[in-house]
């Protein structure tokens, strides 16, 4: 059976690519998303992956680059659907959020096709992921310094908290927030439509990381092993979970020195960072307040009072 998405068409044993209009620039233009369909020789599940929901976000369009052209269909059981672009408008500049609507892409699902820009591109690649049995909308920490972990934002009591877990599990960056997250999340409204949707946050950098793009390469090839896309089995490993966040923000102006490094346990009271003057003189010293994993921290010295720094993973088990 053919399967389409887009001016992307693809026979059983087939791969394409094309575009997914989903409006049209200041100047008239048609704004079309990259999408490819890579449709199986063998029918199974259907799986859809995007990324650059963020238009700064890079590494999950970096892993998708590596990963199709190691798809051969004629292997392949079922069928892949990829948007490889979604923010449009932000990946053009660069930028965080979509500056026709100033935002964040990942705060519109299920969009509205009717809608601001955002609204309807969300709108548009969530009618994509509802044709899915699986969903992975790979993203990073923006342009912080972050742990490789995976998302599961459904929260704890959704009848597919369960599934997205053993997604999560899976896919196997070794790290896993499981934390219901905000209003407007992909992971959020698919696995309301039945769908087990998890966030892969592939670290944190300007430009790309190769050290992420690879653990989102073997993460996306684990996926594809494990529900039966391709053959083969995968060795399913223990994550390391955290079930909150403690942020940390500086109490004065300054330049950050941290104490600790990304992946480092703390307990409270641990030195998490030091704010200095230019010339090495002690203004604050900040220490954690509970127990946890150095989670993510920001990638400028440089701090104004009250200015983000890090992030402390809390509540920390295994599974």
């Amino acid at each position: 059976m053919t399967t389409t998405l887009g001016t992307a068409s693809a026979g059983p044993g087939e791969i394409d690519t094309g575009r997914l209009e989903v409006g049209e620039t200041r100047d008239g233009s048609p704004i079309g998303l990259p999408v490819a369909v890579i449709n199986g020789a063998q029918p199974g599940k259907t799986l859809y992956m995007q990324a650059v929901s963020d238009g700064d976000e890079l590494n999950g369009v970096g892993v998708l680059q590596r990963v199709v052209p190691q798809l051969d269909p004629a292997e392949l059981s079922g069928t892949i659907l990829i948007v490889g672009i979604v923010n449009y408008h932000a990946f053009q500049v660069a930028e965080h959020r979509n500056p026709i609507d100033d935002t964040k892409m990942n705060r519109a699902y299920p969009g509205n096709e009717n809608g601001t820009s955002s609204e309807r591109i969300a709108a548009a690649t969530f009618d994509v992921a509802t044709r899915a049995d699986l969903v992975l909308d790979l993203h990073q920490g923006s342009t912080s310094r972050m742990l490789n972990e995976v998302r599961v934002r459904c929260g704890k009591r959704h009848r597919l908290h369960q599934d997205c877990l053993e997604l999560a599990k899976t896919f196997g960056c070794g790290y896993v927030l499981d934390q219901k997250g905000p209003d407007g999340q992909l992971a959020r409204a698919a696995p309301d439509e039945g769908i087990p949707t998890i966030d892969p946050e592939l670290g944190g950098c300007v430009g790309w990381d190769e050290t992420s793009i690879r653990k989102g390469v073997e993460g996306i090839f684990n996926v594809l092993t494990h529900y039966d896309f391709l053959e083969g089995t995968v060795e399913l490993e223990r994550q390391t979970r955290a079930n909150g966040f403690d942020q940390y923000g500086s109490p004065n102006g300054g330049l950050i020195s941290f104490e600790k490094d990304l992946g480092d346990r703390v307990v409270r009271g641990d030195t998490l960072f030091k704010v200095t003057t230019p010339f090495g003189e002690t203004k604050a010293t900040v220490t954690a307040d509970n127990e946890g994993i150095l989670w993510r921290t920001r990638r400028l010295p440089q701090v104004a009072t009250g200015e983000y720094v890090c992030s402390v993973g809390t509540d920390i088990d295994s599974y």
